[in-house]
């Protein structure tokens, strides 16, 4: 019998099942392409009777207009849309780099295969950086620490078509209004001539080219520093760092002082002392026993300038002495984690070693234990900057005056 095996009593119905599922196939298949373009008719009407408006009164030319929305149809593949007009069930969140383990976040092996890369682009473009510098104010290490961490300093694959994906996150997207405006933008990012349309590249979220700007901040923080007419954050390296140093110095880096310093944070100092709102000078934070990791003194000239404690992970973390400019590095991404990260590869292009303190084992979570942790701690009285899941200074912090109250050491962490 061709050596076939006997049948088991259990080897029928999965037969059975395998056979319906080989049936169904096809037809599933067939649906495909019906199911992708099932929204064409009414993101055409959303284009003419909301988008092309608003285009228009913008300043955008009908001739941009109907060369770049022309056949334009919805990419329903992107991930976290809901539904036409922003309605619909929000996809459920998993976990986010915020909640994780930090030691997964700032692993070495990012770090060490980032830090070479950056340390020749310091010597490949040392007078452009220079000037770039005596512009700005920004250092060059800062800068390139953030186009490591947008782009992989250009290497990262961002292939998406702006228009495309800006039309649709406006169309079905969470935040419908916002990216509309985003759509007007690139329109007039267009219409100015940088870019052409087939190499206006962005991630699936709208962040264009290797910087990763938003249209709305291409239009403001873009700049031609190679002097070719053209602001092009896409394929110059010269544009793309000039243009993040513009971001920074535009959201009010200080000239002359860094990010901030790990530290050592007694016990005797309170975790729920965290936060910009808690800034003292930081010769009083040595007044009070907090030292530098390294031994050495903090510099003359910042003993005199404010700092704030920052505690990413409570106390289950590395410490901080933060300044004003890590803030303006969260303003060019709204985490935590993301501008200490910034912060500590530009610290390792010069001396290329880790955190002195570990990330110690934590409870993980997801963002809406987190939400409901933090409706409970308002129901207490607690400020934790609004329940959006996030786990921010004001969420820590809180956590920890509760832990307190009930006779606990605080850790200002979940758990």
């Amino acid at each position: 019998m061709l050596g076939l095996p006997a049948l088991t009593p259990w080897s029928l119905p999965v037969i059975r099942r395998l056979v319906c599922l080989l049936l169904v196939l096809p037809a599933l298949a067939a649906a495909l392409p019906a199911a992708a373009g099932q929204y064409d008719a009414q993101f055409r009407q959303f284009l003419n009777s909301e988008v092309i408006p608003a285009a228009r009164a913008a300043g955008v030319s009908q001739a941009t207009i109907d060369r770049e929305l022309a056949g334009l149809a919805p990419d329903t593949s992107l991930p976290g849309l809901v539904g036409p007009g922003g309605r619909g069930k929000s996809p459920e969140v998993n976990f986010q780099a915020e909640f994780r383990t930090p030691a997964r976040y700032f692993r070495d092996s990012q770090f060490n295969a980032l830090v070479p890369g950056g340390r020749r682009l310091m010597q490949k473009h040392a007078g452009t950086l220079g000037a770039i510098e005596a512009r700005y104010g920004v250092p060059r290490r800062i800068i390139l620490a953030i186009w490591a961490r947008e782009s992989g300093y250009g290497g990262a694959k961002i292939p998406y078509d702006a228009v495309r994906v800006l039309a649709t996150q406006a169309f079905m997207g969470q935040r419908p209004d916002f990216f509309k405006g985003e759509l007007v933008a690139a329109l007039k990012i267009l219409q100015n001539g940088d870019v052409s349309r087939s190499a206006m590249k962005s991630s699936w979220g709208g962040a264009m080219g290797q910087p990763q700007f938003l249209p709305s901040s291409f239009l403001k923080y873009a700049v031609d520093f190679d002097g070719d007419g053209k602001r092009n954050i896409w394929t110059s390296e010269v544009d793309t760092m000039a243009s993040i140093a513009h971001y920074l110095s535009a959201h009010g880096w200080l000239t002359g002082r860094d990010w901030g310093y790990e530290v050592h944070l007694p016990n005797t100092i309170s975790c729920t002392r965290e936060g910009p709102d808690n800034r003292q000078k930081i010769s009083t934070f040595v007044r009070e026993g907090v030292k530098r990791v390294s031994g050495k003194p903090f510099p003359d000239h910042e003993l005199n300038q404010p700092g704030n404690i920052l505690l990413p992970a409570g106390r289950y973390g590395p410490a901080f002495i933060a300044t004003e400019n890590f803030y303006v590095l969260k303003a060019y991404n709204e985490s935590d984690t993301y501008a200490l990260f910034v912060g500590h590869l530009a610290d390792r292009y010069g001396n290329n070693q880790g955190f002195a303190g570990d990330w110690k084992p934590m409870k993980e979570t997801t963002r809406g234990a987190v939400r409901n942790l933090q409706e409970r701690l308002q129901r207490l009285g607690h400020d934790v900057g609004g329940a959006d899941g996030l786990i921010g200074f004001k969420t820590r912090r809180s956590i920890g005056k509760d832990q307190e109250k009930n006779g606990f050491f605080a850790t200002c962490w979940v758990g």
